[in-house]
């Protein structure tokens, strides 16, 4: 296990990239809106962040387990995502712009995954992944978003969304200063790598119905993150009045993340994650059913403490434990290709189709729907589970 200086360099680039997530994720369908795009443009640019996540993630580990040179990759893939970010800079009609995303969400969408496989093993000691000192890192990701997603909001309500691509920039910019200031020594690399199968971990019953649950949970929070600003700009709520929404849920974050040692050893890993999509289903039903009333928003918002911080926490201490050693980079990559990517996808088309037909709020109703299957899985993960083996450490 690592000491608090070597844990640093994992805070900086949390907080760098997470910075650059706050304001780009909430606010890019705004500004393709006011580019004159209509709503199933918008849900497939989207989500073509989530489209990398299919490829990328895995391309990027499987290059790091056999180059050794893990930062590396990270800071090449934070300089051609900023040299992509500057071709935003000018006009492009639809398929330009599909290009230029595409290059740059390429090399965004791996960047956490490599991180979050050697940040796992710094934090893990003999007793297994310690949740706290986890925490602690990845508050900063959230202060991060925090920050931009504030700013970003009271900056567009004032002066448009025409300064987008400068903020995109900027927020690269300060992403690749931090994976510069982190040691660039390789690590070891792995020559039997392929010789280490991970299919047999696969058609394990527990962490096959554990990514069934996770792409279902996942995808709800996804079209939160596609179509939420755009559902709220519906209703009639100013720019300042979205960033304070996406704050609320940051500001809690930060606290689960900071308090999560506390918390996490009372239940099972996997009773986790029924918790967490029982409630992100409720916080769907609330948001799709009393988008008018914004103490009510407010409220759902309060949850993303568990439907998203805890249940990220447990994703990654799950992770830890059923992709060890020469697997990790593998788990996490394949976290994100089917957490985060193929969700993303069908959040980005089938949200698109669903709220160009039926409105946005059918979208949430929809959400609700895909946490209600994440719940179903979770609790087959429950079934599954070897009884006391997947307690969190504080």
């Amino acid at each position: 296990m690592s000491s608090r200086r070597q844990l640093w360099p994992f805070a900086a680039l949390s907080a760098s990239y997470f910075a650059h997530i706050g304001f780009f994720n909430p606010y890019l369908p705004l500004w393709l809106q006011e580019l004159g795009y209509g709503l199933l443009a918008i849900g497939l640019l989207t989500s073509l962040q989530s489209a990398t996540r299919l490829f990328a993630p895995y391309l990027w580990g499987w290059l790091s387990d056999h180059t050794g040179h893990r930062v590396r990759l990270l800071r090449l893939c934070a300089g051609v995502a900023l040299l992509a970010s500057l071709a935003l800079w000018r006009p492009w009609g639809v398929v330009g712009l599909f290009l230029v995303l595409l290059v740059m969400f390429t090399h965004t969408s791996a960047m956490m995954p490599l991180s979050e496989a050697v940040l796992a093993q710094h934090v893990s000691r003999d007793s297994g992944f310690d949740a706290r000192r986890y925490g602690r890192v990845r508050l900063w990701g959230s202060l991060g978003f925090l920050v931009t997603v504030l700013a970003a909001g009271a900056w567009f309500e004032g002066h448009g969304l025409g300064s987008f691509p400068v903020w995109a920039s900027a927020t690269l910019l300060a992403v690749v200063a931090s994976v510069w200031a982190m040691p660039g020594r390789p690590e070891a690399t792995h020559a039997s790598h392929e010789a280490v199968r991970i299919w047999p971990v696969l058609r394990h019953p527990p962490v096959a119905w554990f990514f069934v649950s996770v792409f279902f949970h996942v995808l709800a929070h996804l079209f939160v993150y596609i179509f939420f600003s755009l559902y709220l700009d519906a209703l009639g709520y100013g720019k300042e009045v979205i960033g304070l929404l996406w704050a609320v849920a940051v500001v809690v974050e930060i606290g689960w993340f900071y308090t999560q040692g506390r918390w996490l050893p009372r239940l099972a890993l996997a009773h986790w994650l029924v918790l967490a999509a029982g409630l992100m289903a409720l916080r769907m039903g609330v948001t799709a059913a009393a988008g008018p009333w914004l103490w009510a928003l407010f409220l759902a918002q309060v949850v993303h403490a568990i439907t998203f911080a805890a249940h990220h926490s447990v994703c990654i201490a799950w992770l830890s434990e059923h992709f060890p050693d020469r697997l990790r980079a593998r788990g996490q990559a394949l976290y994100a290709m089917l957490g985060y990517g193929l969700s993303g996808v069908v959040a980005g088309s089938v949200g698109g189709w669903v709220s160009s037909r039926w409105g946005l709020a059918v979208v949430f109703w929809l959400a609700a729907a895909s946490a209600a299957l994440a719940m179903g899985a979770a609790w087959q993960t429950v079934r599954s589970v070897a009884p006391g083996r997947a307690a969190a450490r504080g």
